[in-house]
């Protein structure tokens, strides 16, 4: 106990501080809180030992500082698999509708929207198309007499989309023939797409034990560039280009194909090597991703595809009373009035504007794929006729309408990002620790130290407070209380007259004089 004890004789007696200063670990204190009296020396200790504490305090307040900044590292790394789940890929023609297709009843409800007639339902920009075009619109366009049918814009997207088994020519999957049958249908904004290796039920979930051409996906498709309709104006529903959109992502995800995927074009060979990547990011405050995803009515699992698909969904829901058709749900399909009128500059707006509304994070973690494209021209002159005869077509359509996609993994294995904490309290302990030895020569240890002899000398305080209030509550309680009369006793006990004693001052009553 840091106490004071007595001293011998001619001796000052030591404080309770010197005695800690002379026993403690700290650097330093010894010499500033020594015996004797204050000297040079002394002083100059004192000065170091502050200037040290000063910087041991700026040092601690930078890394604290750090601490809270929560930096991040990302470590990359690559593993090798014996197999690997090949992934989802969905493509669509770029073309949604196909002209012959088209009924009469169609035009008379879906023909302003498609920029194929005007507000008098009349044939706009005859003079931009070619005039078997042009006498084949006109003739669907004849509403004389016509009495029109209830319309579904569903029922118009699936009827009018491009079929599969028109556009499959070859296919093959590991060397392995496919076919139509191992793609499953699906809506997205583009119109009606296929997706193969979905993974939905019933379908097998395909994987690859093999790197390289050969060893993928292979499609030969056939773009059908006589069924795209003709270009009269500006709408979201038609299409300048020619090809197909792909996009190739995980079975847990939908499709996003209209923001996130890459054209093929006709009249070439497209080669895509792709490689897995599994990323794992951190939730707040390190990172920004979803560490706790709110439910979906409609998708099982999180992604950012599912959440933006699900806001736009409630967006439409909420601001023009219908969902499109690629949207899920059972509420009511907008008709072509409501597509132009409000579905679709509302979701423009939300897409290129409003991001505020739709924010969807991204979840902690994913599945994604790096590519890599290079193109060659297909078909050679060589192969040309072989081409066009093969398929009964002219060569001229062979080159206009003619694609390759060959999807496939560049190695049999993944790659893994992700985020980890730069600097945690381990870290942060450890810092301080050393600046603590480095500055002042103090240890958790000592910080003990300090704590014990705080508490020593606030338990001396305490006793010695509560001992003197002991001590003066017992000499109370041995002497007469004059607050007390004494029983059986007057004041004129003494046969004295009670103004006074003989040679004494005078007192009062005889509980006085007792006192």
């Amino acid at each position: 106990m840091y106490g004071e004890r007595p001293s011998p004789m001619g001796r000052e007696r030591p404080s309770s501080l010197q005695m800690f200063a002379g026993a403690s670990s700290l650097h330093g204190v010894s010499h500033i809180f020594g015996y004797g009296s204050l000297s040079l020396r002394r002083a100059v200790w004192a000065l170091f030992f502050v200037g040290s504490l000063a910087l041991l305090g700026l040092v601690c307040a930078e890394r604290v500082g750090y601490f809270f900044t929560f930096p991040r590292v990302t470590k990359v790394d690559e593993v090798a698999a014996a197999n690997l789940t090949f992934p989802a890929v969905t493509f669509c023609n770029l073309n949604a509708f196909r002209f012959s297709k088209i009924t009469r009843n169609d035009l008379y409800h879906a023909g302003q929207l498609l920029a194929l007639l005007d507000a008098r339902a009349e044939v706009r920009g005859a003079h931009l198309a070619d005039p078997e075009t042009l006498a084949a619109l006109r003739d669907k366009a004849d509403f004389k007499g016509f009495k029109a049918r209830p319309f579904d814009m569903a029922e118009f997207y699936n009827r009018t989309g491009h079929d599969l088994r028109e556009m499959i020519w070859h296919c093959t999957f590991r060397g392995v023939a496919c076919s139509a049958h191992n793609f499953t249908l699906s809506f997205t904004r583009l119109g009606k797409c296929y997706t193969f290796n979905s993974g939905a039920t019933g379908y097998q979930l395909l994987t690859t034990v093999k790197g390289g051409t050969g060893n993928g996906l292979e499609l030969m498709l056939n773009i059908q560039q006589d069924e795209y309709l003709p270009v009269w104006g500006d709408t979201d529903e038609t299409s300048y280009e020619a090809g197909v959109k792909v996009q190739i992502h995980s079975q847990s995800e939908p499709p996003a194909i209209d923001q996130l995927g890459f054209g093929v074009a006709p009249g070439f060979q497209t080669f895509v090597a792709c490689q897995e990547q599994r990323l794992f990011y951190l939730p707040a405050p390190w990172g920004d991703c979803q560490a706790n995803p709110t439910e979906s009515t409609f998708f099982p699992n999180y992604s950012t595809a599912s959440c933006r698909i699900d806001c736009e969904t409630r967006y439409l829901a909420e601001n023009c009373n219908c969902r499109m058709v690629h949207m899920p749900g059972n509420a009511n399909v907008c008709s072509p009035e409501q597509y132009k009128e409000c579905a679709d500059p509302a979701l423009d707006f939300l897409v290129e504007k409003d991001n505020g509304f739709c924010s969807c994070q991204t979840p902690c973690e994913t599945v994604r794929y790096s590519k890599e494209l290079s193109v060659v021209k297909i078909p050679s002159k060589a192969s040309a006729k072989y081409l066009a005869k093969k398929y009964n077509r002219s060569e001229q359509y062979i080159m206009e309408n003619l694609l390759v996609l060959d999807i496939f993994f560049e190695a049999l294995n993944y790659e893994t990002i992700e985020q980890k904490k730069a600097y945690e309290v381990a870290g942060l302990l450890g810092d301080i620790g050393g600046q603590m030895g480095l500055f002042i020569g103090a240890s958790l240890l000592t910080i003990l130290e300090i704590f014990d002899y705080l508490y020593e000398v606030l338990r001396d305080k305490l006793s010695s407070y509560y001992q003197g209030r002991k001590e003066a509550h017992h000499s109370n309680g041995d002497n007469l209380s004059a607050c007390h009369p004494l029983r059986g006793h007057s004041d004129s006990f003494v046969g004295y007259p009670t103004s006074g004693l003989p040679r004494h001052a005078t007192l009062g009553s005889f509980e006085e004089f007792a006192c």
